[in-house]
């Protein structure tokens, strides 16, 4: 009997890039894109009971939040302030892509990259539209106010993209500190929290602070729902978790440690959103059996999968185009019913549908520049300056409108920052490394751990980018 010839080798490139196409993609956890497309169906729609520009018998413009000023709204808003649940699930989905990345052989500098392009591509191009539109109208005369107004509207997302970034840069870091020690880390950050917030009375600037500390905190809780499985803890400990810190931000607010608006709470962020945040991961995870069924319903999963391939998209480019056609308006005849009053809240509907019209040709236009920007096999890694700088450049702008205000000319040298920021980051590179491949018999390293590859995680969460 013969030997059988052995067939010759593969490259050692084509082998290992061969070994990463073949790993398994990871399960879409659809509980947490039904949770982030409840997140910002709401976000939408608050926005539109709360825009409301008022145009004086003097000729100026300003902008009132109707329904802040409204008797009910404050324990509402205790419920539908989800700004802390979209952070959770940006803990559990980044923590998972940090883990997949590291497997492979990425650095902390590639997930940086992948996510600064990730978010600040679709902003760019809201900024430089959004600076051109508005120079051309002042420019065929259109009052400055409504200008300014306009610019108002579109400096509210910055915010939260200020923040989000922030705490998503941090990932790696943090994802180090949690697979040590969970809980130390879980305490160390709240206690900056509350530190940053006994400060900000005699010190009004270092509340900003917690833009970092407090969204980091709150992404923290998704890392501790990213490993905990489905069934734990128990039903009737997480339903204690949230009558717990229900009653702890009862407490601090009657008090009158803080303001019971959730609204004021929010900018800056305070101690207050992190107990709302830990009531929401609590909730998430108690709602979770309930969840999946309703998730994986066909018309479901359609809706949610069309709107979460373009949700930065949604978020950056609602509110602009409601504070535009609020500005439109003020320019022409058509009834504009009083804020507040009964008129007023039976055009919500009408505004809201308005709204959905404008964004679907900005979303045929602009929703690709979503798509993660990879690039081909022979591209190379951005140097570490060049990433360090684009962080830099793209905070600059950020920080300036969050301190003094968005102006027409920061909205410009925002775009240019912006747009300066995604070329020094470039395309993002194919990783060719392969996996490591896990010891016979054995049942591979901690979640995350370096000497491994990614086990399956309880909490299989949907992998960005």
């Amino acid at each position: 009997m013969g030997v059988p010839q052995q067939p010759p080798p593969e490259p050692a490139g084509l082998a290992q890039a061969s070994e990463v196409q073949d790993l398994p993609a990871p399960e879409r956890d659809l509980v947490i894109d039904l949770a982030r497309f409840f997140c910002l169906a709401l976000v939408v729609v608050g926005h539109t009971t709360m825009v409301s520009p008022v145009l004086h018998p003097d000729g100026t413009v300003t902008t009132e939040n109707t329904l802040a000023r409204q008797d009910w709204f404050e324990p509402i808003i205790w419920i539908f302030m989800v700004m802390p649940l979209f952070f959770v699930a940006g803990g559990i989905t980044g923590l998972q892509s940090w883990r997949r990345l590291r497997a492979r052989g990425g650095t902390g500098l590639e997930f940086a990259q992948a996510r600064l392009l990730r978010l600040i591509r679709p902003a760019a191009a809201l900024l430089a539209v959004m600076f051109a539109g508005l120079w051309a109208a002042r420019l065929f005369g259109v009052e400055p106010q409504v200008v300014e107004l306009i610019v108002t509207g579109a400096g509210m997302p910055l915010w939260f993209l200020a923040a989000y970034l922030a705490a998503q840069l941090n990932i790696p870091l943090l994802a180090a500190l949690h697979d040590r020690a969970p809980w130390l880390t879980m305490a160390g950050l709240t206690a900056l929290v509350v530190a940053v917030d006994c400060f900000r009375g005699s010190l009004p600037p270092l509340a900003y602070a917690n833009i970092v500390f407090l969204w980091c905190a709150v992404q923290q809780l998704g890392f501790i729902l990213a490993d905990v499985p489905v069934r734990v803890p128990s039903a009737s400990t997480l339903v204690g978790i949230v009558i717990a810190s229900n009653l702890l931000l009862g407490l601090v607010t009657g008090l009158g440690l803080y303001r019971g608006n959730m609204l004021v709470n929010l900018n800056p962020p305070n101690f207050c959103l992190l107990l709302l945040g830990v009531a929401q991961a609590a909730a998430l995870q108690l709602s979770r059996p309930v969840l999946t069924g309703l998730a994986a319903a066909r018309w479901v999963r359609v809706l949610v999968g069309l709107a979460g391939r373009r949700a930065m998209t949604v978020y950056l480019w609602h509110l602009p185009l409601l504070a535009a056609m609020a500005g439109l308006l003020l320019l022409t005849g058509f009834p504009k019913p009083a804020a507040g009053t009964a008129g007023w809240w039976w055009s919500r509907p009408l505004v809201l549908f308005g709204i959905v019209v404008l964004l679907l040709p900005v979303l045929a236009v602009f929703g690709r520049l979503e798509e993660r920007p990879t690039a081909s096999a022979h591209s190379r890694r951005r140097p570490a300056a060049a990433v360090v700088t684009a962080v830099v450049v793209v905070f600059i702008p950020v920080a300036d409108a969050a301190f003094n205000g968005l102006t027409l000319g920061l909205l410009g040298g925002g775009a240019a920052c912006f747009a300066l920021a995604v070329l020094l980051l470039g395309r993002l590179p194919v990783r060719e490394r392969a996996m490591p491949a896990r010891p016979e018999g054995g049942t591979g390293d901690a979640p995350g751990g370096a000497g491994g590859p990614l086990p399956p995680s309880p909490l299989s969460a949907n992998v960005e980018p």
